[in-house]
């Protein structure tokens, strides 16, 4: 297999970190996505010659198509994009504003989009790559007090899946991974919080919250062998769609599929009632 470029979003920690070292030892050359100039320094120093990181916050939209042309132009065609970058959010959605949801869905949705789009041309133009979406199980089977976050994963899912479609004919692949609670940052510094709590809340959104924050780095996922399996389902031609990690979205998409057929069933004659 040729050498190839991973371009891939926040890799300063957690999957990101863990998808970055795991591709570069496989010789393979990265180019990641960090937001401070002095983490851009040290990854640099550390993997010179092997990797590559760039100062960019996927919430600049106007700064991506620039970056993205001249990391083509520097380091050769994008071969494989991950869009790892993402953050997270717990409150109620009556506690969340407005602000707070645009804040979420600006560096879950729209600047994943934005790279996305940005990067499309190119592999166009030789009618091959792959694009790796770090979705969640939280993307297929909402919960209380964490719905803001759900439905940035929900779009995320919605767009990946028509984009597959769209690009399948064209020689690029799209892959969905959709992992379950990991011991990264998401329980730390990389999630939000609402500002504003209801104590109507207090059972449910409050609930989670509270579960959320005491698990963190407790989590039964582990970062390196996720990344490991990512790797694989990349290079794995025959590989699905969608790729759920760990024991928890077995069991939390699982159940959306069962409510789903339940949901189907139950209404299926008033269903038809609506036709003709």
């Amino acid at each position: 297999m040729n050498k190839r470029n991973w371009l891939i979003t926040g890799i300063s920690s957690g999957l990101g970190k863990a998808m970055a070292e795991a591709v570069i030892s496989t010789g393979d050359f990265v180019i990641g996505t960090l937001r401070k100039e002095q983490e851009v320094k040290d990854f640099n120093e550390q993997y010179s010659g092997r990797a590559l990181a760039i100062l960019l916050d996927v919430t600049d939209i106007s700064s991506i198509d620039e970056t993205i042309g001249q990391l083509i132009s520097t380091a050769g065609p994008i071969d494989v994009l991950v869009n790892n970058a993402g953050i997270g959010f717990v409150g109620a959605i009556e506690e969340a504003s407005i602000e707070e949801l645009k804040n979420v869905f600006e560096v879950n949705f729209f600047g994943m989009t934005q790279l996305t789009q940005s990067v499309l041309p190119h592999m166009r133009a030789r009618q091959n790559g792959h694009i790796v979406q770090i979705s969640s199980h939280a993307g297929i089977k909402a919960t209380a007090g964490f719905g803001v976050y759900n439905a940035s994963k929900f779009a995320m899912e919605g767009l990946s899946e028509a984009l597959a479609l769209e690009l399948k004919p064209l020689g690029i692949r799209v892959s969905i991974i959709e992992p379950g609670p990991f011991r990264t940052n998401f329980a730390g510094r990389s999630l939000n919080q609402a500002e504003q709590i209801i104590a109507d809340y207090d059972q449910t959104a409050g609930a989670f919250r509270q579960k959320l924050l005491s698990v963190h780095n407790q989590q039964e996922g582990d970062p390196v062998k996720a990344a490991q399996l990512i790797i694989e389902h990349v290079n794995d031609d025959n590989a699905t769609l969608r790729l759920a990690l760990g024991s928890i979205p077995l069991k939390t998409i699982g159940m959306k599929i069962d409510s789903l057929q339940s949901d189907l069933e139950a209404n299926k004659y008033t269903s038809l009632k609506a036709v003709y």
